[in-house]
């Protein structure tokens, strides 16, 4: 396998508002040895995330989020509402540190084990984040408040208990269009976590 040899040429900010977007122009060496013609690509770099699904062996359920996100309702989402996994960005925290804080907040569930089950880069032809995943099974006993996330991050979110079965057949109607929830619903269900 050649491993192309990258030589970049010039970065250029086009935005460090929320995040940071750069334009970046590069060539590349390829294997015969010779350096491919300069191209410019986009990059969003909005840090590394974690996402967590939380289910419940004995009940057969699983803990969900639902909230409001601008992108999905620029691109055809008429509520802008999403079904998702609870998730958050790393910050200065590890991933594990991460998503127990994350799922605290958006949830109001203090879970024990998390189990890291696979990291993914999630839209990498634009966005630099990898985004860690985790499952964590969850008792009723472990909720110390009702979630809803961080009111200083105008975070308004509404925790979703559901059915299993039930979720998975919300991916197949379209009510969960959500990747990152998607992959944890399919890992659960291949793993026969709640058989």
């Amino acid at each position: 396998m050649h491993i192309p040899e990258v030589k970049t040429t010039a970065v250029e900010v086009l935005s460090d508002n929320w995040f940071t977007l750069r334009k970046i122009t590069f060539s590349l060496r390829h294997a015969d040895g010779q350096w491919g013609a300069a191209q410019s690509r986009e990059a969003y770099d909005r840090g590394n995330g974690a996402v967590i699904l939380l289910y419940n062996p004995q009940k057969k359920t699983v803990v969900l989020t639902r909230q409001f996100r601008m992108p999905t309702f620029l691109n055809g989402n008429a509520t802008g509402l999403l079904i998702e996994a609870c998730a958050g960005l790393l910050d200065k925290d590890d991933a594990e540190a991460c998503i127990r804080r994350e799922t605290e907040e958006e949830t109001g569930y203090r879970v024990r084990n998390v189990q890291k089950v696979f990291e993914a880069y999630m839209s990498p032809g634009s966005v630099t984040e990898l985004l860690y995943f985790f499952v964590a099974e969850y008792a009723e006993e472990q909720r110390v408040h009702h979630g809803g996330g961080v009111a200083e991050e105008q975070e308004n979110i509404e925790v979703l208990e559901l059915p299993f079965a039930q979720a998975v057949g919300m991916m197949q109607t379209g009510e969960i269009r959500d990747g990152k929830t998607i992959m944890l619903l399919q890992y659960v269900q291949l793993n026969r976590l709640l058989d």
